[in-house]
């Protein structure tokens, strides 16, 4: 990719320079949306549906210099995300401060990483979820080294570390079917490793992918 050599230290000054513009938003995020499904009215949306408020961390570092995300795949319980693939995080309690203290703190209970490690760098747009009526903040954060991961096992079948490449790769980028909530559907979906990453968390990579190819 022109002007990213794969190494950690420019994927980090590449990120900060790109997070000072203008986020590209619902344009981004709908590349990972079926078609037909309308924009978010977020206004509406806050009036209307008074929707629970979460908080979700991008953590990045790295592998022999090259950037690499971590995702967690959801054990299987009686819930909307039953089984998929997600970034760390949850909603937000009344002793959080904001959401990226929300997306810190659920990052340390599920998967173990301290807040001490994490330099926060900045967000990316809201994302709204309408089967569990979640209205997520992203938050974006970087590790000098990969952490020691400590996966909550009630919560967590297993973790992906994933190379950030690998996202920039329109050939991992297919429509592909899935289930959830008992039904069938054709999505546009990261296919990684035989992993199908789609939904919300496809939509916030999405968006990160643009930031990168728009710079």
């Amino acid at each position: 990719m022109p002007g990213w050599d794969k190494s950690f230290s420019t994927f980090r000054t590449h990120l900060f320079d790109a997070l000072k513009g203008e986020l590209p938003g619902v344009e981004a995020q709908f590349k990972l949306v079926p078609p037909g499904r309308a924009k978010p009215d977020f206004e509406l949306i806050k009036k209307e549906k008074n929707p629970r408020r979460a908080g979700v961390l991008a953590l990045f570092f790295p592998v022999k210099e090259e950037p690499h995300l971590v995702l967690m795949k959801r054990n299987e319980y009686p819930g909307v995300h039953s089984g998929q693939i997600s970034l760390p995080g949850g909603q937000w309690e009344p002793h959080d401060p904001d959401l990226v203290a929300t997306a810190l703190r659920e990052t340390h209970e599920e998967i173990g990483v301290s807040q001490d490690l994490i330099e926060v760098i900045g967000v990316l747009s809201e994302v709204y979820i309408p089967p569990s009526n979640f209205l997520v903040q992203p938050v974006i954060g970087l590790a000098s080294r990969r952490p020691n991961f400590v996966p909550e096992q009630s919560e967590v079948q297993h973790l992906l570390e994933i190379p950030f490449r690998a996202f920039l790769d329109t050939n991992n980028l297919k429509t592909t079917e899935v289930n959830a909530r008992g039904n069938r559907y054709v999505v546009p979906a990261y296919t990684i490793d035989n992993e199908i990453i789609w939904g919300a968390t496809a939509m916030m990579i999405a968006e990160l992918t643009h930031l990168f190819r728009a710079t």
